[in-house]
C-alpha cells in the first residue's frame, strides 16, 4: 500500500477531540471494554427474558424485556463516543467475547430467582465499571463522556434496585 493511502486510512480513524493522545487511548480502550460488557449484559438479560418460567412469568418476562431495552439503548451512544474520541469500537460478536468481563450463562435451565440474582449482581458490577470509567474521564478532563455515563450509572442502579426488591421475600 502506498504511503499516502496509509496516511489517509490512519487519518480516517483519528478524530480531534481536544483531549491528549493518552486520554483518547485510555478512555476509548476502557469504553470499548465497557461496551463489550453492555452487549454481554443485554444478551444475558434477553436470554433470561426468553427462558423465564414459573408463577411470576409475566411480571419477570416484562421486567427483563424493559431492562434489556434500557441496556441496549446504551450501545450506540457509547460506541459513537469512542469514535468521536478517535478510537475504534466493537467490530463483531467475536470482538465482544474477547473483551467482555461479565460472564455468559449458557445453562439449559436456570431457576427464575437465580436469573434475577445473577442479573442483580451483573448490573451492580456494570454500575461499578461505569463509575470507574467516569473516574478515568474526570482524570483526563473528558466531561462529554462523563456526562453520558452519569445517566447510565443511575439507570444501572435503578435496575439493581428493581431486581433487589423483586428478589425480596415477603413475610
Amino acid at each position: 500500500m502506498e504511503d499516502s493511502a496509509k496516511s489517509r486510512m490512519s487519518a480516517a480513524l483519528h478524530t480531534r477531540s481536544g483531549l491528549s493522545d493518552e486520554a483518547v487511548h485510555d478512555i476509548s480502550a476502557a469504553a470499548t471494554v465497557l461496551l463489550a460488557d453492555v452487549f454481554a449484559l443485554y444478551l444475558k438479560t434477553k436470554n433470561f427474558h426468553w427462558h423465564m418460567s414459573g408463577p411470576h412469568f409475566r411480571d419477570y418476562h416484562l421486567l427483563l424485556d424493559d431492562q434489556a431495552d434500557q441496556v441496549l439503548a446504551m450501545t450506540d451512544p457509547l460506541a459513537e463516543r469512542v469514535r468521536k474520541l478517535g478510537g475504534t469500537a466493537i467490530r463483531s460478536i467475536g470482538d465482544i467475547s474477547r473483551r467482555q468481563r461479565l460472564l455468559d450463562n449458557d445453562a439449559t435451565f436456570v431457576q427464575p430467582h437465580e436469573m434475577l440474582a445473577e442479573l442483580h449482581e451483573d448490573n451492580g458490577t456494570l454500575a461499578a465499571r461505569i463509575r470507574a470509567l467516569h473516574d478515568l474521564c474526570d482524570e483526563h478532563g473528558d466531561v462529554a463522556t462523563a456526562s453520558l455515563l452519569e445517566n447510565w450509572i443511575d439507570e444501572a442502579e435503578h435496575r439493581v434496585w428493581f431486581l433487589f426488591e423483586t428478589l425480596r421475600r415477603s413475610n
